[in-house]
């Protein structure tokens, strides 16, 4: 026997076969009694002889092996025993399940039938000791045999089958059948572990700060690239079949884990070129993820604000303004107070942009007004801190979710 060819769904056997049955008519103890061997011959003592016509039934091609004459031996004995031996070759169809590859075993069988002959004329039926017998060199390098059994049944064939000449009737058939469970050393090897390792280094990209476009760009791209030859070059060696299979799922996973670090460097990228602060009410997962896709600028209606003061022309009458300058306004919210005791008068100080050197900065003063630091209880977050707290989490939730993922699919091939 050799591997299984799983791209094309086929096996090929090199066996003896081996026929026995008595014909009455080819007993010669009484013409010669004192001949004790059986006759020998080859294929030239074959065709003088009835041979019942079997063939296999699963068969893609055969051949019987032999150069200038067939490799046939034919036996009579005495009593009309006649054992036709045959060597031969065929590639036979085994109908694969691939729906947990590279993790599935294989039923493949080899099935004889008769081919002119119906159940009333001639029944096929195996030895009853060792009827397959299995070359003790046999040693398959992709599968491991578990176990192996025959069967014998009766094919009923109608006129839609065309196997037997279109003729009706029951026809007596035997199979045998090898279990083969799939080896796993290559294929963890070959692609499960670089496989993990490519996810793996997917992953670097979260150590890089958000602005460095070129190297985060060229270390995604380059791992999704030699990920997809990885995955494309396993497929090549399956046919092309309705379902899924369990390889695809694990090489959708670890493309799904690839492509997010891709997405992940994106957003945490678009929010690092943000210019707005934004403020959340807590500093957790919820409230600044919240903040990160539906950015809103800081916080302007503070509690208790119920007065507004505008100030421009900060510099004094004295500072000549230069043709390319701008004004500063300077927006002073005021804040009720809490008890008349506690009154102070906050100084504000502010310099004009426009002067080179800020000598003379601008005080304001004003009054009934108290000072009070962010009393809302938010937190403010710049853009640069919030794509920072992202690249922070995926260090960690990417890994998790990749573990996770390993568990359910480790458990569905080998458990389910």
């Amino acid at each position: 026997m050799q591997n299984l060819e799983a791209h094309d769904l086929q096996f090929k056997i090199h066996a003896l076969l081996q026929f026995r049955y008595v014909d009455p008519r080819l007993v010669f103890r009484e013409v010669a009694p004192n001949r004790t061997k059986p006759i020998m011959g080859e294929q030239s003592l074959r065709d003088l002889l009835w041979v019942p016509h079997v063939f296999l039934a699963n068969e893609r091609s055969s051949d019987i092996l032999g150069t200038a004459e067939k490799d046939i031996l034919t036996s009579i004995s005495p009593d009309g025993t006649v054992i036709v031996s045959t060597r031969i070759s065929a590639t036979l169809y085994c109908w694969m399940n691939l729906q947990k590859f590279p993790f599935d075993e294989q039923h493949c069988s080899t099935v004889l039938e008769s081919w002119m002959y119906n159940e009333d004329d001639l029944v096929l039926l195996w030895e009853h000791k060792s009827p397959v017998t299995l070359a003790p060199e046999l040693h398959l390098t992709e599968y491991v045999l578990l176990e192996m059994f025959t069967n014998e049944t009766v094919i009923n064939a109608d006129l839609s089958d065309l196997r037997h000449g279109a003729f009706a009737g029951n026809y007596s058939s035997l199979s045998f059948t090898v279990h083969l469970a799939r080896e796993m050393g290559f294929y963890m090897m070959d692609y499960f572990i670089p496989s993990i390792m490519l996810v793996a280094i997917s992953w670097v990209t979260f150590w890089l700060q958000a602005d460095q476009s070129a190297p985060r760009i060229t270390l995604g791209t380059s791992t999704m690239l030699t990920f997809i030859t990885l995955a494309s070059a396993q497929g090549k060696t399956l046919p092309k079949v309705s379902y899924i299979k369990a390889s695809e799922i694990w090489f959708l996973g670890c493309t799904g884990f690839i492509f997010g670090s891709l997405v992940e460097f994106a957003f945490v990228n678009t929010i690092w070129r943000r210019k707005r602060n934004v403020e959340v009410k807590k500093v957790n997962s919820k409230h600044v993820l919240k903040q990160a896709i539906t950015p809103r600028p800081a916080r302007k209606d503070m509690s208790g604000l119920h007065k507004s003061h505008s100030c421009t022309s900060l510099a004094d009458s004295a500072t000549t303004v230069s043709a390319n300058s701008f004004n500063n306004y300077l927006t002073v919210h005021s804040i009720p107070q809490k008890s008349p005791s506690s009154a102070t008068l906050p100084i504000i100080s502010t310099t004009d942009v426009d002067r080179t050197v800020p000598d003379n900065p601008v005080t304001i003063q004003i009054e009934g007004q108290t000072s009070n630091v962010n009393g809302n209880g938010w937190t403010t977050m710049t853009p640069q801190e919030v794509a920072i707290w992202i690249d922070k989490r995926s260090r960690f939730v990417f890994p998790i979710a990749f573990v996770i993922f390993n568990i359910f699919y480790w458990t569905f091939v080998y458990y389910v």
